[in-house]
């Protein structure tokens, strides 16, 4: 039997801003009614903060939780500052999610990304590269999904990927796939950590800019934007975001879903990025 804080019970059976925002300006909608959960995140900004946020959703009394606790959480917060919100923040503001429940912060976190994309525009779902190859058909849960969740969480077991993504939770087959996943996954970040003990600082720098040049300026570029390496100090990398990234309300996503996640994966999975203070 999972034991859930007074928190938790308290904001499944008092849910706070159950229902939709009249005239939304940013809709996000992530999971599936087929795969057992789904969550509809719906938000009024004005002036780059969000001044209301209700939600709907298909799922068990912590996916209510969870739910009912990020539109708490992210009321009265700037763009920027929600898009900084983590599943574990979720979870913690909650005083503690079940291991096996922790898929509802997740898909929380998951459905503000997508709102705070779909306030900008962009006409694409949050984590396009979750496209990958389904290895759960029970929960639809691409390769690059168990990746992205496993570096995020520092996921080492099937159970714990079944934890915060449901993969493997169903009818079990995908399960020596995902082990495969991981083992090449953390076989990879030690090879890098390896590497990186070995690097010189001014080595490090040339990596972290070739992936800076060949991984993300392209994809910036194609919406206008651009990046350039500031500082190195120690794990922390300092940027500077440029063009049309500069002062978007989705640069926070931006750092960590794409250039620090690629950066970890590609460099060092210690490092932090931060933006540069003009």
């Amino acid at each position: 039997m999972w034991e859930y804080t007074d928190k938790v019970m308290d904001f499944y059976e008092h849910p706070r801003n159950v229902g939709e925002v009249d005239g939304a300006d940013a809709v996000g909608e992530v999971g599936s009614i087929v795969c057992g959960d789904a969550l509809k995140l719906t938000l009024k900004i004005k002036d780059e903060v969000i001044e209301d946020a209700r939600f709907k959703t298909f799922g068990c009394g912590s996916a209510i939780a969870a739910a009912s606790a990020l539109t708490e959480m992210i009321k009265g917060k700037s763009l920027e500052e929600a898009a900084r919100i983590t599943n574990q923040d979720i979870a913690d503001f909650l005083g503690g999610l079940p291991k096996e429940k922790m898929h509802c912060s997740v898909m929380g976190q998951e459905a503000l990304e997508a709102a705070i994309a779909n306030y900008k525009g962009i006409k694409v779902e949050a984590h396009e590269e979750d496209d990958g190859e389904v290895i759960c058909k029970c929960f639809g849960v691409t390769d690059t999904k168990i990746r992205r969740v496993a570096l995020a969480n520092n996921l080492h077991t099937v159970e714990e990927v079944t934890n915060y993504t449901k993969a493997g939770g169903g009818c079990g087959a995908c399960q020596p796939r995902i082990e495969d996943i991981l083992d090449e996954l953390w076989h990879k970040q030690g090879e890098k950590i390896a590497e990186g003990g070995r690097m010189t600082t001014v080595q490090k720098i040339r990596r972290i800019e070739s992936v800076l040049e060949e991984e993300i300026r392209p994809v910036l570029k194609r919406d206008g934007g651009n990046i350039e390496l500031v500082d190195l100090a120690d794990d922390k990398v300092v940027v500077r975001m440029m063009g049309m990234c500069q002062g978007c309300t989705t640069s926070a996503l931006t750092l960590k879903g794409l250039v620090e996640e690629k950066l970890r994966e590609l460099v060092d999975p210690t490092l932090e990025v931060v933006e540069h203070e003009a």
